[in-house]
């Protein structure tokens, strides 16, 4: 066995309803004034209804910052900071989808009153110097494990984005009810649960920092998201379901956040950034693909993640028969959830392939974990096959 250090969220709450208590929390964690990052959507759909008076009732001070947009802009980020300086935030709340939380992230750092450092600091990995402000996380889908990430993503122009990285972002705690994602779209919840799918899967194939802890944890988020997606999506008030997920997304982003991701959020990024595909979909046009570049080397890991998944008694074969199994059967369960599966389905065009390939070339802190090397001409071959 491998040396290895191991770092995830403190304090962990798996609770229908806990939302209703996250007063209680702040005022647990010693805060009288508490900043509240979300989008304009959670609080439309009433989201905070059982939130808000918890606040009123125990005096404490809360303000809400709901102009959280799907892949937040730097200028998103630096308005959130304004509001927290201008309130005397002493906490932070994520509330909402990955967005919403990696946002937060970044406020309890740069409101913190110590803080010295610029945004544009900050990208990279290992920049952030702390200290930061005390930090929880509600997430609202099953997907982006935020609530047990550090790391945030931030949009730096019209295509680019730029990654954080830094143990200053791991939150104190992750509040995790299910109830706020019974009226999630099915597409929504399909996505999230795909995205969810492929940390646990580059997790354990990490080619840095896989360990004994991330792999247990990734084969359980697995167990837990391929036994749940289907009904959570198609049967979308299944509590159960979604609780399930719920666990499982974090337990992929405990995982992923120790072994960390790879090819298939390299190219999944570019899509986002010039197509606006949602971060979920993304990965999930570029999954199947990139499993059958990497099969070549990574098969024996794929085979004990299609027994997990799929349950041995379904599998026969030798390890690569297993891994062509588990491809076809993430296709056909992409396929089941309602999701398209080709490129040129979510509007991209054959001619922009080229710039795509060379775009994610410029996320070489997720390709180096991939546990096959990838050269731009690689990556150029998995999007024709997507396309």
């Amino acid at each position: 066995m491998k040396d290895f250090t191991f770092s995830t969220t403190r304090t962990i709450v798996c609770e229908a309803g806990a939302a209703g208590q996250l007063a209680g929390y702040s005022r647990a964690a010693g805060a009288s004034r508490v900043l509240l990052v979300t989008d304009s959507g959670i609080l439309n759909a009433g989201l905070l209804d059982s939130v808000l008076p918890g606040f009123d009732c125990t005096g404490l001070r809360l303000g809400i910052f709901d102009r959280v947009e799907a892949d937040p802009k730097s200028a998103t980020v630096e308005a959130a900071v304004h509001a927290a300086r201008a309130l005397g935030a002493e906490m932070v709340i994520g509330f909402g989808g990955g967005s919403s939380m990696d946002v937060a992230k970044l406020v309890a750092v740069l409101a913190h009153p110590d803080c010295r450092q610029s945004l544009e600091e900050l990208y990279g990995i290992d920049n952030v110097r702390g200290p930061r402000l005390s930090l929880l996380q509600v997430p609202t889908t099953a997907g982006t494990g935020s609530e047990a990430t550090p790391i945030a993503i931030v949009t730096t122009g019209e295509t680019t984005k730029a990654g954080i990285v830094s143990p200053h972002l791991q939150p104190d705690t992750a509040l995790l009810d299910a109830k706020l994602t019974l009226g999630l779209p099915s597409k929504v919840t399909a996505a999230t649960g795909i995205d969810a799918m492929v940390h646990a899967i580059e997790a354990y194939t990490s080619a840095h920092k896989k360990n004994p802890v991330s792999d247990m944890l990734a084969r359980e988020a697995l167990r837990l998201l391929s036994a749940n997606i289907v009904s959570a999506t198609h049967r979308g008030s299944d509590l159960q379901a979604r609780s399930s997920m719920l666990l499982g997304a974090l337990y992929a982003g405990q995982a992923f956040a120790n072994a960390p991701v790879a090819a298939v959020h390299a190219l999944a990024y570019p899509l986002g950034g010039h197509f606006h595909i949602p971060h979920g979909l993304s990965n999930s046009l570029v999954l199947p693909h990139v499993l059958r570049f990497n099969a070549i080397v990574a098969a024996p890991l794929y085979a004990e993640l299609a027994e997990c998944m799929m349950g041995g008694d379904c599998l026969s074969g030798s390890e690569v028969s297993k891994t062509d199994t588990l491809i076809c059967w993430l296709e056909n369960l992409i396929a089941e959830l309602g999701l398209p599966n080709r490129l040129r389905d979510c509007g991209v065009t054959e001619g922009i392939l080229p710039h795509l390939a060379a775009d994610a070339m410029q996320q070489q802190r997720l390709l180096v974990n991939n546990p096959r090397e990838v050269t731009e001409q690689d990556v150029l071959a998995i999007y024709r096959a997507a396309f």
